[in-house]
């Protein structure tokens, strides 16, 4: 892929990941050349490239729109990330050097200060903060078939996923959740950071899909 191509794929897909672009957002080609200060061609080249990670939808006749998931969709997107994001993080945890260690201890509490109730809250500025917590997790794993999997069921609930749904207990748990995983690093407890993930996990399931936790009433 020539370096133009490369260069506007990363930038259409920050602007996704971060929110810039919400789900179900229209592509033109020509206006995204125009922000990009790109020509068309690479581009399409990267609304291309993205489709093929999940994050953008090209529909015949109709262009390019950022992707969108039902309910339904992100249920199965969890139930895969429940599967497979707590076993990454178990196998991360024996291979993180001090650097890292401290790189997601930092994030951590960066995370902690955006998300602290009162006029300095940032929620949006937790977005990138929070994808790279985790995108160093899932790369540490060093388990490259594990990694393309995971990314795009990341991708699918991180285009959904907005802090401002959350309540202020579910914020102040996910963000805990980030410093409990680095102290289970630090004692070395893969089984620790395992277990905290899924709790992560299914708090985010709970603030996304309410309706999906709701417990039928006994007949």
């Amino acid at each position: 892929m020539a370096q133009a191509s490369k260069n506007a794929t990363s930038m259409l897909r920050d602007m996704i990941l971060g929110g810039s672009l919400v789900a179900g957002s229209k592509l033109g080609e020509a206006e995204l050349a125009s922000r990009l200060e790109v020509s068309r061609t690479p581009v399409r080249e990267a609304l291309s490239r993205l489709a093929a990670e999940g994050l953008v939808e090209i529909v015949p006749n109709r262009g390019a729109r950022v992707a969108r998931w039902s309910d339904e969709d992100l249920e199965q997107i969890f139930e895969l990330r429940l599967q497979l994001e707590p076993y990454a993080v178990g196998l991360a945890v024996p291979r993180l050097s001090d650097s890292d260690l401290a790189e997601l201890d930092d994030l951590a509490h960066r995370m902690q200060l955006l998300g602290k109730p009162g006029r300095g809250q940032d929620l949006d500025g937790i977005v990138q903060l929070n994808r790279q917590f985790h995108r160093t997790l899932i790369n540490r794993a060093a388990n490259p078939a594990l990694a393309s999997a995971l990314l795009a069921v990341t991708h699918a609930s991180v285009v959904n996923q907005n802090f401002h749904n959350y309540s202020p207990a579910a914020l102040a748990r996910s963000l805990a959740h980030h410093v409990e995983i680095v102290a289970a690093a630090r004692a070395g407890n893969a089984e620790w950071a395992n277990c905290v993930m899924r709790a992560h996990l299914f708090n985010a399931r709970a603030t996304m899909l309410p309706a999906a936790n709701v417990r039928p009433e006994a007949t």
